[in-house]
């Protein structure tokens, strides 16, 4: 029975793996949407979520079976509640993918604007905090996870300054403003993207160490 659950959790984690690798595939082409104004990248984000939304079905339900198998240790437990977790923030991370399709299509209707803020380099980092705090799911390494939630902060700034300066240039050039907001918006879906890498950072620390850091907090288990 051991031997088969441990195969069971070889698997579910091989699982959130691929579905890690659709949603870094999301914003990979979500951004390449941006940068080219290229509609066949939308649809490409747009088709690639049915797959997404396979994926994380697929993952519940082998978790979920894993649970009701046999009773786990504290740490096979704290894995299977990681990974249900991690799962529906990748899942969300697709649907942020979605948001900034549908922004990019919006933008392609409307005549090109210049516009102060560097999406790209945004996404940049976002998209590494992605890939980073899968990385520390896969080496199971808390040490790398916390690196993923100091480079949150720098995504804030990020953000935070390109609400300023796009507001300034729609407060300044009215005729922007529907193609400044698409961009405003699509910041805004880089942050969350960015705030759900947090969350599966935070998740591979409570499962390696056991530890609740979420809202700035370091809670051990008695």
């Amino acid at each position: 029975m051991r031997t088969r659950f441990q195969h069971g959790l070889d698997e579910l984690k091989e699982k959130l793996l691929r579905m890690g690798g659709l949603a870094e595939q999301a914003i990979e082409r979500a951004v390449e949407a941006y940068r080219k104004r290229d509609a066949k990248a939308c649809q490409a984000v747009f088709d690639g979520e049915r797959d997404i939304n396979a994926a994380e079905r697929e993952i519940d339900e082998l978790a979920l079976d894993l649970l009701a198998m046999q009773q786990p240790m504290a740490v096979d437990l704290r894995f299977i509640l990681a990974v249900v977790k991690i799962n529906a923030d990748l899942e969300r991370v697709g649907d942020q993918a979605v948001n900034i399709a549908q922004r990019v299509l919006d933008m392609i209707s409307s005549p090109e604007t210049e516009v102060p803020v560097d999406i790209p380099r945004m996404a940049e980092t976002v998209a590494t905090m992605v890939q980073r705090a899968l990385e520390s799911f896969i080496d199971g390494k808390a040490e790398l996870a916390e690196a993923v939630l100091q480079m949150d902060n720098i995504v804030d700034r990020i953000k935070d300054e390109a609400f300023v300066v796009l507001v300034d240039q729609m407060n300044k050039y009215p005729e922007t403003t529907r193609y400044s907001l698409d961009v405003l918006l699509i910041a805004r879906n880089l942050e969350r993207i960015a705030d759900h890498a947090t969350n599966i950072a935070e998740d591979v620390i409570f499962w390696v160490r056991g530890a609740d850091v979420r809202h700035g907090g370091a809670h051990y288990p008695s």
